[in-house]
C-alpha cells in the first residue's frame, strides 16, 4: 500500500503545483525554461505513474474490503465511463465538445474516478480513485479561478474534431469494454 500512496502523492502532487503554487510554477518556468520544466514534470509524472500502477497491483493481491458494491453498480460504472474517452479526445481536439465541457480532461477524470468508486470497494480503490476524484474537482475549480488559462496544444477548432472525438472515444471505450480492460487489469468487464 505504501507504493500506491507514494505514487499518488508524487503524481497528484506534481499535477497540483498549478493549483497550490501557480506563481512558483511560473517562476520555475521562467528561471529554468519551459523545456526543462516540462522534462522534469514528465520524469516525475512517469516515475510516479509506475509507482502508482505497481503499488495498486500489489495492493490488489491482498485487498482490504471496505464495502461491497451491489452488482448493479458495475452497470452504472459502465454507463458513467461512456463519456470518458470522447472527453479525453476533446481535450486535444477543439470544437463544441471542448467548449461545452470547458475542461474535458478534468471532467473525464472525474467520470472515470466516480465510475470506479461505484464498482469497487477496497481501500486501494478508495485511495486511487478517490484521490483522483478529489484532485480533479480541486483542479477544475482552480482552472476556473486562474487569471490567464494556459493554452493546451491541439488542432484548430472544427466540427470534424467533434466527430473525431466522439468516434475515436467510443471506439476506445468499446475496445476496453470488450477486451482491453481484461488485458490491462486482468478484470473482464463483460461475461
Amino acid at each position: 500500500m505504501s507504493l500506491l500512496v507514494l505514487g499518488l502523492i508524487l503524481f497528484l502532487g506534481i499535477h497540483s503545483v498549478s493549483i497550490v503554487a501557480p506563481a512558483w510554477r511560473d517562476r520555475q518556468v521562467e528561471r529554468r525554461g519551459e523545456k526543462l520544466w516540462k522534462g522534469l514534470y514528465a520524469l516525475i509524472s512517469l516515475a510516479a505513474l509506475v509507482l502508482l500502477i505497481h503499488g495498486y497491483g500489489v495492493a490488489r493481491q491482498a485487498p482490504l474490503v471496505l464495502y461491497a458494491p451491489p452488482p448493479a453498480m458495475r452497470h452504472a460504472a459502465m454507463l458513467l465511463m461512456l463519456p470518458v474517452f470522447p472527453l479525453l479526445f476533446a481535450a486535444y481536439l477543439p470544437g463544441r465538445l471542448q467548449r461545452a465541457a470547458r475542461h474535458p480532461m478534468l471532467l473525464a477524470v472525474m467520470f472515470w474516478a466516480a465510475a470506479h468508486l461505484l464498482a469497487n470497494g477496497t481501500l486501494a480503490d478508495l485511495l486511487l480513485f478517490g484521490g483522483f476524484l478529489v484532485w480533479a474537482v480541486a483542479d477544475r475549480i482552480s482552472v476556473g479561478r486562474r487569471a490567464v488559462p494556459r493554452r493546451v496544444p491541439g488542432a484548430p477548432p472544427s466540427t470534424v474534431n467533434d466527430i473525431a472525438a466522439l468516434a475515436g472515444g467510443l471506439v476506445v471505450y468499446a475496445g476496453l469494454l470488450f477486451w482491453g480492460h481484461a488485458w490491462l487489469t486482468g478484470v473482464p468487464l463483460l461475461g
